[in-house]
């Protein structure tokens, strides 16, 4: 089943509200897919969103690094790379998603590089030092007023 991208961006924007942050798509995509914004501890917080969604084949073969590499259309320090991971056992629902700091995302000779899981036989799953990035975890360090500059790390 081959799930599309706009699916995988809808998933995440849906996780998202489902934690208080509101979303805004643009009328016309030029590089962010959404706009998250909510008021945090009294100070209002504005992050533009791109999803670049990983599916898994048959093909696929085990990875110690695996998540994005290639090409960003738009950047912005505040920025938030969210990376919905499928699986052999669940290929129309992601398994993991990881929400990355614009900090934490590295040039590459494809565009950049952003690779916070494993693959082992079929599956993703988080790095160990990434974890903090994933799903709600990673959704709290939104509201966070240092997520432009966190790290694996911080």
């Amino acid at each position: 089943m081959k799930i599309s991208d706009y699916f995988a961006e809808l998933h995440v924007a849906g996780r998202l509200a489902d934690k208080g942050w509101d979303i805004y798509f643009p009328h016309r995509d030029k590089g962010f897919d959404f706009f998250i914004s909510k008021v945090a501890n009294g100070s209002p917080i504005l992050r533009p969103v791109q999803v670049k969604g990983k599916y898994t084949s048959a093909e696929k073969i085990d990875k110690g690094e695996y998540g994005y590499v290639g090409k960003l259309t738009q950047t912005h320090p505040e920025m938030v790379l969210a990376i919905p991971y499928f699986s052999v056992s669940s290929l129309d629902m992601p398994v993991y998603i990881a929400f990355r700091p614009w900090a934490t995302i590295r040039e590459h000779a494809r565009g950049y590089r952003c690779q916070p899981a494993a693959y082992r036989e079929g599956n993703p799953k988080p790095r160990r030092e990434y974890e903090k990035f994933f799903d709600a975890k990673g959704i709290e360090r939104l509201e966070s007023s240092t997520w432009s500059s966190e790290s694996v790390s911080s």
